[in-house]
């Protein structure tokens, strides 16, 4: 399938990024994380050893040169405001640059945001005021790296109103995404969110074109799309369901296909919406050679973190030599006498003595006692794990005690070990 190619005079897309507004959908539940997301919002669950999951989406518009960024936020959003104010409170809003927090206020009349259309809908006086030409419209709870400057040329190329930016997915996953069917000329001319069956791309009969939930609209277009919805009673006032299919119907609707650079292929993008897949793309940052490589400092991911010493592994005998093999440690961690493999450990971690950390994500402050033995497992913020314990090993008594994913990755809470309820960044 021939899509357009990507538009690289630096110059034509820099004038288009800084006349965009940049808006992160940051507001969702994320129910199906679990108990991850019973004290914070998803885009505020931490990834990736000492990043939070809205940091990919932020970085990728500051390293594409988009500087003016607005956060929607609603549901348990005290810890993302949080990490918003400490980690991106470094633009220069003097030059116009700014991430700009927008909770859910009722700008317009009683209702919260009902939905993802709905909330920019909420904040249009906000976005007269700014008087941006065009509006990239993303989701915050998303992993990948991704320099929108060459969609947003070829929306301004083709003369759409709408673009879309999209990839291909196994059909068998078809029913989970957006899915597009596009003509010969890369126009989307149907899409169906979440589709029991779908047409297969041109010339892939295994693959469909999924959507990323990434927009570009320009800003009038949009707005006057907005308006119209938000009269409709019978709309549920979304992108995926209602904007983008109604757009479809009588608009210029383009598809832009993530790529790698300077190739052909898919590029890398997790929907890390599930235990099973934000164990699996946290997984997939400690092989030797990851797909997603977190330490490209020509695309570097910003975030906010504590100030911490270095990690530290003691003790250097048979059976008590601590040290960490095929693994991500953060700094503040402690490992004495223990042996930590193919896993992520978040700052100030401590592994005790005789302990075995597997194939698992332990988020900050968590305290490993003496011969614990650990596998398939994310272990939440500042649970303390007793002497002895083992977690992985046996479904029954996981599922008894703890959370259990339907791939067998167990969650742990400090709540579900009988400890302190306590606040959880």
């Amino acid at each position: 399938m021939d899509l357009p190619k990507q538009v690289n005079n630096k110059r034509h897309i820099s004038r288009i990024t800084q006349d965009t507004l940049a808006l992160v959908l940051a507001g969702g539940k994320g129910t199906r994380l679990g108990s991850l997301t019973s004290n914070r919002v998803k885009p505020a669950v931490p990834f990736g050893g000492h990043f939070r999951i809205i940091d990919f989406p932020l970085s990728n518009c500051v390293n594409s040169g988009i500087r003016r960024i607005g956060v929607l936020t609603q549901y348990k959003a005290h810890s993302l405001i949080q990490h918003v104010h400490q980690g991106w409170g470094f633009l220069r809003s003097e030059l116009g640059e700014f991430v700009e927090l927008l909770p859910a206020q009722q700008r317009t009349g009683e209702e919260w945001y009902l939905g993802t259309a709905d909330a920019v809908y909420q904040n249009m006086d906000i976005l007269r005021l700014h008087d941006p030409a065009y509006l990239l419209v993303l989701g915050g709870d998303h992993i990948y790296k991704m320099d929108y400057g060459p969609m947003l040329a070829m929306h301004v190329n083709t003369g759409a109103d709408v673009t879309v930016g999209c990839m291909p997915v196994p059909m068998s996953e078809a029913s989970s995404f957006g899915i597009m069917e596009i003509d010969e000329n890369n126009r989307i001319r149907r899409f169906t969110e979440k589709p029991a069956s779908c047409e297969p791309m041109p010339g892939y009969p295994d693959k469909a074109l999924a959507s990323m939930g990434i927009y570009v609209f320009n800003t009038r277009y949009l707005l006057s799309r907005l308006l119209v919805d938000a009269n409709k009673s019978d709309s549920s006032h979304d992108f995926g369901k209602d904007i983008i299919p109604g757009a479809v119907e009588d608009s210029e609707v383009f598809a832009y296909l993530f790529r790698k650079e300077n190739s052909e292929s898919p590029a890398y993008w997790r929907d890390v919406g599930d235990l099973d897949s934000y164990w699996k793309a946290n997984m997939e940052l400690v092989s030797v050679d990851p797909e997603f490589n977190i330490y490209d400092q020509r695309w570097p991911i910003l975030t906010w973190q504590r100030q911490a010493p270095p990690a530290k592994f003691v003790l250097d005998e048979p059976q008590r030599r601590g040290e960490a093999v095929n693994s991500m440690v953060a700094g503040g961690c402690i490992v004495s006498g223990a042996t930590v493999r193919n896993s992520i450990l978040s700052s100030h971690v401590t592994v005790a003595e005789g302990s075995t950390i597997e194939s698992s994500v332990l988020l900050e402050n968590v305290n490993v006692g003496r011969d614990v033995h650990i596998q398939r497992a994310i272990i939440e913020t500042g649970c303390t794990i007793p002497d002895g314990t083992r977690i992985g090993f046996d479904p029954e008594i996981d599922g008894s005690r703890f959370e259990l994913s339907s791939g067998g990755i167990v969650l742990v809470t400090p709540e579900m070990l009988g400890q302190e309820v306590h606040y959880v960044r």
